[in-house]
């Protein structure tokens, strides 16, 4: 059989390739001919994906608890792809970032729009059941969460509102005790650690902190106001980043508030079904007034931050 020109070609450049690496040929191409096809379900690890999930109870539905946990980190996971491209860009144009940014919204809309899996998903009952064998564990505990929020904006905008002013000139070490978060991880009578937060600290706080760090200058708002002192910004990737903020900073939290309302929003259960964690100060918008991108949003709209979209989504 003959070689078409087509093939003659490649193999040349192939040659070529090797032959700069100091590598021979041949015997890649040996191995190509003994190698079996890629299967689906080999290239993704199917068999491994499905076998992830372990119930801690007989209860069916705690398995759909897991499922969506899982589904929730991998899209984190595609979120802080796009974050490290973000910032890693050398000379970042607007309309990469604009793209970038783009992806992320994707995935924060995707996730929001699918949480009535967990809001109507489970049954009540067997979700109070099966959450009191998962204690201290909980959502709160997501590393991957609080890595988007550390690349997106500087870190003093992460600071309890209360807290942001005093805490403007501080270090990163000193910054990091009033974060937001740890503040909806607090015991409810005593004001103390609980041990969800106190398992979390001693995980990531090391890694969080020189995340900060390292992003002073990289983070999302820091490229905003870089771009715009360069008058390199445009509307389309301010735009982005409005969607943004009000993705992760209102919509997303604002279902799994009402998912709390739902499965949690009863005493005393609801304390020990949260190892006693403040929900129901932590989770509304409008109570954190949690920003990335202060630039973007009028005084009135900082000011008034998610209470229309949590008075529309809940009816008060």
């Amino acid at each position: 059989m003959s070689i078409s020109p087509e093939i003659e070609k490649r193999i040349t450049l192939l040659q070529e390739k090797y032959e700069a690496m100091g590598q021979d040929m041949v015997s890649y191409l040996d191995g190509l001919l003994y190698a079996d096809f890629l299967t689906y379900w080999d290239y993704i690890h199917l068999d491994t994906l499905l076998s992830l999930q372990n119930p801690k109870t007989p209860f069916p539905d705690e398995e759909i608890f897991i499922m969506y946990h899982q589904v929730t980190e991998l899209y984190f996971k595609m979120a802080l792809h796009e974050c490290r491209q973000i910032t890693q860009s050398q000379n970042l144009r607007a309309d990469f970032f604009t793209t970038r940014i783009k992806r992320i919204n994707r995935y924060f809309e995707s996730l929001t729009q699918s949480f009535a899996i967990m809001v109507d998903g489970m049954e009540k009952e067997q979700f109070l059941q099966f959450r009191m064998s998962l204690l201290p564990s909980s959502g709160f505990q997501s590393g991957q969460y609080r890595q988007i929020e550390i690349y997106a904006t500087d870190f003093i905008n992460l600071v309890a509102k209360d807290k942001r002013e005093e805490l403007a000139n501080a270090s990163f070490e000193a910054q990091f005790e009033y974060i937001y978060w740890k503040f909806g991880a607090t015991e409810l009578s005593t004001g103390k650690k609980t041990l969800t937060l106190k398992q979390f600290e001693k995980k990531y706080a090391r890694s969080f902190i020189e995340l900060a760090k390292s992003s002073t200058l990289t983070n999302f708002n820091a490229l905003l106001l870089h771009l715009q002192q360069q008058q390199q910004s445009t509307p389309a990737l301010e735009d982005e980043l409005r969607k943004l903020d009000a993705n992760v900073n209102i919509n997303w939290p604002l279902a799994h508030y009402k998912s709390a309302v739902r499965y949690l929003n009863r005493e005393p259960d609801e304390i020990k079904a949260t190892g006693g964690t403040n929900w129901q100060k932590y989770l509304p918008p409008r109570f954190q007034k949690l920003i990335f991108f202060p630039s973007l949003w009028t005084d009135e709209e900082k000011e008034h931050w998610g209470k229309g979209w949590v008075e529309d989504a809940l009816g008060y």
